[in-house]
């Protein structure tokens, strides 16, 4: 495939399809535009191992400092592209440059969903995005803080347990009844709330915010309740949206995200999507996702490089995402719907027990189908759950009880 090719989005994805453009052979030219200072990093440090203080800054680059040049990658950081001109197959950057591409690729991530009260840009007040945000919040997570995390999500509850971890005092604020219910179900909801709570965390759920009070500084979260929270750091995590706009004012085709189809594919055969921002369909699923994982970045952006360069691409891979909190690790693979379950089975006891996270294997099954698996605190079984997974969405059936003893192994389960 010859021409120049433009990716969009200095993350992971991007820097994952620059890689692999390369790796395949192609020999053109390659311009990667960030709108951030940074060459291309990972996120998850950022809320986990970087944030506590136990992992170096270096650690979440993708790549080496010199990579990019080394390979012949043109990235221009501190840029922004602001149009994409289809008819002339050219991005225009806020430069003022406009970069011709044979191939285009969108990976421009998603943003942090702002918190609409007042207050909410009182110093104190912290998102977490990106790298010189998590340079912000760890500076502000010194012990003694009081610390009120707006969101039991996954960033909320992540950086609930590294305020927690580095001597802060921390509130939770929940609308929901419990945290990461639409995503886990009550069952496995309430063992995060259970191991928060066995380490000094303080959850407020059914509550939204009224309005965040301070002058100039944050001192304290008003609830919707009446009740007031007193506050030094208050960080909003209520969730993201994908970047849309650049895609959206070219007309490309948008729903939850940049529509694609499976190979990653826009309405426009020139421009692909990948990562937070693509609303792909999946081919195993047999449904339209949009995944905002780290394990989607790292294979979307593959996938999408190899499909720019005309290779028959089916991005199938099961979604993917993990967590550490305390001494909780877990990993889970597969996908379902909120309610899209008829039963919760459990491989062990989920019970936290003297603040101690504990260690179980649990599947979300409908009509006996396995469409989802996690373990927590048991490593080397998740290549088994994925083809437990893999076999039910292909439409096998398990007894609920072999599913739950641990004396059956989960291959035999396939």
């Amino acid at each position: 495939m010859s021409g120049d090719y433009v990716v969009i989005g200095g993350g992971l994805a991007g820097a994952k399809a620059v890689e692999t453009l390369r790796a395949e052979g192609f020999a053109g030219r390659i311009v990667l535009v960030t709108a951030e200072s940074h060459r291309p990093y990972e996120r998850p440090p950022l809320s986990k191992g970087y944030l506590l203080g136990k992992e170096p800054r270096d650690k979440a680059f993708v790549h080496g400092s010199d990579w990019y040049v080394q390979n012949g990658v043109e990235l221009r950081t501190d840029t922004r592209a602001v149009r994409i001109d289809r008819d002339a197959h050219q991005v225009e950057l806020s430069t003022g440059e406009r970069v011709g591409y044979a191939k285009l690729l969108l990976a421009t991530g998603s943003s942090p969903r702002k918190l609409g009260v007042p207050g909410a840009d009182l110093d104190g007040v912290h998102y977490l995005r990106t790298l010189g945000d998590s340079d912000r919040l760890r500076s502000a997570l010194v012990p003694g803080a009081r610390v009120v995390v707006i969101g039991a999500g996954w960033i909320g509850l992540e950086v609930a347990a590294a305020a927690q971890t580095l001597g802060a005092t921390t509130t939770v604020v929940e609308t929901d009844r419990l945290p990461l219910r639409r995503v886990l179900g009550d069952d496995v909801a309430r063992t995060f709330v259970y191991l928060h709570q066995a380490n000094g965390v303080t959850f407020n759920f059914g509550t939204g915010v009224q309005r965040i009070i301070g002058d100039g500084k944050v001192r304290a979260v008003e609830l919707t309740t009446g009740v007031e929270v007193p506050a030094d750091v208050v960080v909003v995590g209520i969730g993201i949206t994908p970047n849309v706009e650049l895609a959206e004012a070219a007309g490309l085709e948008i729903s939850n995200g940049v529509v694609t189809d499976e190979s990653l594919r826009t309405s426009d055969p020139d421009i692909y999507a990948c990562g937070d921002v693509a609303s792909y369909w999946h081919p195993l699923l047999k449904t339209r996702i949009r995944v905002e994982h780290w394990s989607n970045a790292l294979n979307g952006g593959k996938a999408a490089g190899q499909a720019m360069l005309g290779q028959p691409v089916s991005y199938d891979r099961l979604p993917y995402f993990y967590t550490d909190q305390y001494d909780l690790g877990m990993e889970y693979s597969g996908y379902v719907e909120p309610g899209g379950y008829d039963s919760v089975v459990f491989r062990g006891d989920p019970s936290v027990v003297d603040a101690k996270a504990p260690q179980f294997l649990v599947f979300w099954v409908r009509e006996g189908r396995v469409l989802a698996g996690m373990n927590v605190n048991i490593w080397d079984v998740h290549e088994d759950i994925k083809a437990v997974v893999h076999a039910g969405l292909s439409g096998r059936t398990v007894d609920a009880g072999r599913l739950a003893d641990p004396n059956v192994p989960l291959a035999d389960l396939v």
